[in-house]
Formats: structure tokens, sequence, C-alpha cells
């Protein structure tokens, strides 16, 4: 019998503190083992009146990020370009102001040194305006490493629609070639008008609850949420964006070979001090590798207890997106409040101890007091 969420007591409450600390409004938890729903959850508000259910669309922010990945890798297994390929080969105006000897691997481990480039509501605007920037000052592709919050995520998204042969945008390729397989029947990269407001409720927009007063995040408005941010925009159910990362553990690897899995969730980038972080972090081809060797303040991280070949990715203040495959493990926690970073990363932290508590997959944390650093559950 699947495991509901009452059998995630430590979880639980662990979330249901935050919300009453307003971290949060409300959260959705998703786990799974060995393809098998143990808890498929929703806790609190959605939007202020309407109940978050699981059937609820939050947004992932980077936790969507590795969906572009995946796209890549399929390019790559089919000859259609090769990891270490400069951009120049698919974007020839790329190459402007010193950008020439940038890779599609150095945009997947944030390592390309264009980190700060506007976007602008029109996809061709923003292209334009990447392709035009300057490699940072004493930037070494492939050596200096600073994550990329948007712009390589657009560039990645710009290879991916001029080599589909119909050219569709980043959000319809998505939409048919990586969710509609994947039974992902409710997530979107972009929402017209019309469809925003038929899913009224069921819409779980983050709040930003760092501050005094609570207020929806500029980007998470009806009008945000038709520009689509192919490193940020993604959202859905919880269950559904599990659906995605079971994929990389699933027996017959839907989507990607075996192969291709272990190359993205292999260390491509490793004990490199990455320069918006702040700290040492291990990247896999777009997507995080547990990197606990470098200590409890690594930046969202997978958690006290995730083993050494865990991988996934976290999204701004609000959500994480976990595989384990040692356990058979897939973990979606997504929280509709940015609460800041130091106090997320204290809840999302306590969170995933949380639910590898709860399965008896590890032991509670002995945590020092007066250690600000080590994330505790008040």
């Amino acid at each position: 019998m699947p495991r509901t969420v009452h059998q995630f007591p430590k979880t639980t409450a662990v979330i249901e503190t935050g919300r009453l600390e307003k971290l949060h409004l409300g959260a959705q938890l998703y786990v799974s083992r060995d393809g098998q729903t143990l808890a498929d959850a929703a806790f609190g508000e959605a939007q202020a009146g309407a109940r978050m259910t699981p059937d609820s669309i939050p947004l992932w922010l980077s936790a969507g990020k590795p969906i572009a990945a995946v796209a890549i890798a399929r390019f790559w297994e089919s000859g259609q370009l090769d990891l270490d390929d400069a951009v120049v080969r698919f974007i020839p105006e790329f190459a402007a102001k010193g950008k020439q000897g940038v890779t599609i691997r150095h945009l997947l481990t944030h390592t390309a040194g264009i980190r700060w480039v506007e976007w602008s509501e029109s996809w061709d605007t923003t292209i334009a305006q990447i392709c035009d920037a300057p490699l940072e000052p004493r930037w070494i592709p492939g050596r200096t490493a600073g994550y990329h919050p948007f712009t390589t995520w657009y560039i990645l998204g710009e290879i991916i629609r001029r080599l589909d042969p119909g050219h569709r945008s980043y959000e319809k390729f998505v939409a048919e070639e990586i969710f509609r397989p994947l039974g992902m029947t409710d997530c979107f990269f972009a929402l017209s008008a019309e469809t925003y407001r038929n899913l009224g409720s069921r819409i779980a927009p983050i709040e930003v609850t760092s501050q005094s007063n609570a207020r929806r995040a500029s980007f998470d408005t009806e009008s945000g949420c038709a520009i689509c941010l192919p490193g940020a925009s993604g959202r859905g159910p919880a269950r559904e964006l599990g659906r995605f990362y079971e994929m990389f553990i699933a027996r017959g690897r839907p989507l990607l070979t075996p192969q291709s899995v272990e190359a993205i969730s292999a260390r491509h980038r490793s004990g490199i001090f990455d320069i918006t972080f702040k700290h040492i972090i291990d990247w896999g081809l777009g997507v995080i590798v547990n990197s606990a060797q470098y200590g409890d303040s690594v930046p969202y991280g997978f958690g006290p207890h995730a083993s050494p070949r865990a991988f996934g990715h976290g999204g701004n203040q609000s959500s994480m997106a976990l595989v384990d495959p040692e356990y058979g493990l897939v973990v979606i926690v997504i929280f509709n409040g940015m609460s800041g970073e130091e106090a997320h990363q204290r809840r999302m932290r306590a969170t995933l101890g949380a639910v590898y508590e709860d399965m008896g997959l590890g032991k509670p944390e002995i945590r020092n007091p007066n250690d600000e650093s080590n994330p505790k559950s008040e």
C-alpha cells in the first residue's frame, strides 16, 4: 500500500512549523521509492483563502533547470551536438565580445561567464542581449565558476529551438517532447492569460515572506507567467515534477539512455568555488551533485542523509527536487514562500532530513544549538 503523509510525522511537523512561522502559506510534498508513491501531500494554502491540494500548480523556479539539460542530452544522443561544441556552432552571433570559446558544457556547469545580462519579455530581444554581452572580467570559461540564474538557460533554449526541425518555442518543445511523454499534463513554462484565469485558485503563487509584509512575487503574476524563462518559469504539481525526476532512475529510462543519465549526474565540475553562492559546489550537466563533503553550509544541498550519489536542483528560496539513486528515492518539496536565504536553507535541510528519518534512512542529526549554520527545526 502507498504510504500516506501521516506516516511522515517528522516531515509534516517541519512543514507545519514553517507555516506557523509564516515562512510559507503552504507546501507540496511528493516522495517515491522505486517508482512507488509514498507521499503526495499538500499543506496550508495555495493562495490566500484557497487550500493547497496535490493538484495545485506552484512555481518550481530553478528546480526546472534540468529539463533543458535533458532536452540537450537528447540532441547529444542523436549526434546533433557534442557537449564540447562551441555555442557559436549553433548561434554564430554569440561569438561577440570574447565568447567564441564558450561551450555547451560551460553553459550546463555554470562556468560560461555571462551571469548578469538583463532579460526582456521578448525571447528574441533577450537572446540578442546575451549574445552581445561580454565575458565577465578575468573569467576563464570552464575554470571560473559562478551560478548563472537565467542567461545560459536562455542560450540552451535557443540551441534547442534552432536544432528542432520545427523550430518550436522552448515551452512548446518541452510540452510536446518531455511533459507529454511523461504524463505531466498540468505543467507549463508559460501561461496565456486565458489559461492562467481558467486555472484560478489552482495557481499557487510565490509570496515573498522574508519581509514584514508578505507580498506576491512580482514575477509570479498573470503577466509574469506569460513569459517563458527556461531556467525559472516551469510550474506544475509536485507529483508531476516527480515524474520527470523519476525518469532518471526508472527502468527503461524513458527519454534518455542509461549512458546519458550517467553523464548528466556525473561530476563535471568538482571542488571549484562558486563565486555566486560563495561556496564550493559540485555540478553535473545542469544538476547539482551532492556536495555535503564541503560542509553543512552548502547552499541548496540535499540534507544530512542523502547518499553521495544524490543529485537534483533547488529553486530560489522555495523548492527542491532530489534524486537519490542509492535508495531509488525521489523527493519533491515546494514551498510557496520565499523566506530569505538563511531561513530557507534551515527549512529545507530540516525537511529533507526529516523525510529520510521518517523512512528509516537516516539517524536524527545531533545539532549544536550554538551553531547558526546548522539548520534546525524550532
